[in-house]
């Protein structure tokens, strides 16, 4: 069985009032996040202008960015290499999915 291909979506494309059905940041060690979303019904990454996934550094530089886009759903997703880290076996369930919020915290 194939796997879907994602779709690429470019920092350029997300003018105000953008529509972005669901938005998922992918949180990582070290202050690294990167975003994919779903645009009508196509889910991808978003790329910097170097055709590389975009990596934010922070919630805040998220919030930023996608500020003026209409966004209907929003989630940060983390999944801990912990547990792998000190030999125990890989997770078997999914990594936890907390809501996000858009909203400016100022």
């Amino acid at each position: 069985m194939q796997s879907a291909e994602l779709m690429k979506f470019y920092l350029e494309e997300f003018t105000p009032k953008k529509h972005i059905e669901h938005l998922e940041v992918q949180s990582f060690e070290m202050n690294v996040y990167l975003v994919k979303v779903t645009i009508t019904g196509e889910t991808g990454f978003v790329y910097d202008a170097k055709d590389n996934i975009a990596r934010f550094h922070s919630t805040q530089h998220i919030r930023e960015f996608f500020h003026q886009c209409i966004v209907d759903d929003a989630c940060m997703v983390h999944d801990s290499p912990y547990d792998e880290m000190i030999g125990n076996p890989p997770k078997t369930q999914q990594p936890l999915a907390m809501p996000f919020s858009l909203e400016q915290p100022y």
